[in-house]
């Protein structure tokens, strides 16, 4: 009888908490209009409603799942050897807009490689950097910035003042003297140098979105209820504090991989055999006046790759934030 009278109180509790506090369900339809079916919406399904009606979101999502589809079966978009150089098709060797999806669609390097050849396997590469840096630093980050911001006291002393130390270093310089211990700078390599400076913007602001959260009414009503400290973490506090990670990580996505390029080009990023946008790049620089088409389709596929994650992380906060709408 004790057993089944406490688990009927939990209970209770649950259920009291829950009516008290669904943060997620708040009626937004006085900002974003009556929802189809007359229902109040989420957050999260007001965001969708109104990222339907944005063109740059479609824009950027099909730029996304086009380069992704890449990323993940480069053959399927071209049968050429992106290693296999021919001292006979030299980057003199202009593009060719006749051969669709061939080797010589976009001509030749220095070293006789297919350039679209490269420019299709070096996606992978890049978009294997920008998703799992992004990936690192929101896992790292936001649990040490909702640590702090929920508990705070000497937690939130010490997490903000490693925070403002790694805010010292400058992030490309940073990146450069780690790579520079590396003898082998594979892409996980790369993936844990950019990682390790990082993830303090994250933290920072998930810092500051959870004391927002934990100061709300709901969360006051759950605690006064009963629920645990993970159960206000969890239920209620992390899904109301995580709108404002996501908009910043997925800004960050793209400004990661523009990261990679750039060490990349400096020769302390990703090296051969990988391919990558950056080496390439920087592999076609003393050409660059006289076959300016080496340098211009790797540059222009990373340009486009970084202009989509930020147009997407653009009509995410646009979308998460009434104030902007």
């Amino acid at each position: 009888m004790p057993d089944m009278t406490k688990s009927q109180s939990g209970a209770a509790v649950d259920t009291a908490v829950d009516a008290v506090a669904p943060p997620t369900e708040v009626d937004t339809a006085s900002v974003a209009g009556p929802a189809p079916q007359g229902k109040p919406r989420s957050l999260w399904g007001d965001a969708w409603y109104e990222l339907r009606h944005r063109p740059l979101f479609w824009v950027s999502a099909v730029l996304l799942v086009l380069l992704l589809a890449i990323a993940a079966f480069p053959g399927m978009f071209t049968g050429a050897d992106p290693r296999n150089g021919d001292l006979t098709n030299h980057f003199l060797t202009k593009p060719e807009l006749t051969h669709f999806f061939q080797a010589d669609w976009f001509g030749y390097d220095g070293q006789g490689r297919s350039i679209y050849a490269r420019v299709i396997y070096g996606t992978r590469a890049s978009i294997l950097v920008g998703v799992g840096v992004t990936s690192v630093v929101t896992l790292f980050g936001g649990l040490l910035g909702m640590a702090a911001g929920y508990f705070g006291g000497w937690i939130d002393s010490v997490v903000s003042r490693v925070v403002d130390i790694f805010f010292g270093l400058p992030f490309l310089l940073g990146s450069m003297v780690v790579l520079n211990a590396f003898t082998e700078r594979k892409v996980y390599v790369v993936i844990a140098a950019l990682a390790f400076l990082g993830w303090t913007t994250i933290a920072r602001v998930m810092r500051s979105s959870v004391i927002t959260a934990k100061q709300a009414d709901y969360v006051t009503a759950a605690r006064a209820l009963g629920a645990g400290t993970n159960r206000i973490l969890f239920r209620h506090v992390l899904p109301n504090a995580l709108a404002p990670t996501i908009v910043v990580a997925t800004i960050s996505l793209g400004a990661y991989i523009s990261a990679e390029a750039t060490l990349s080009y400096l020769g302390l990023g990703l090296a051969d055999p990988t391919i990558s946008w950056g080496i390439d790049i920087s592999s076609a620089k003393d050409a660059i006046r006289d076959n300016p088409h080496v340098m211009l389709f790797p540059a222009g596929m990373l340009s486009l790759t970084v202009f989509a994650f930020i147009t997407l992380g653009d009509a995410v906060r646009d979308a998460l934030d009434p104030k902007l709408r």
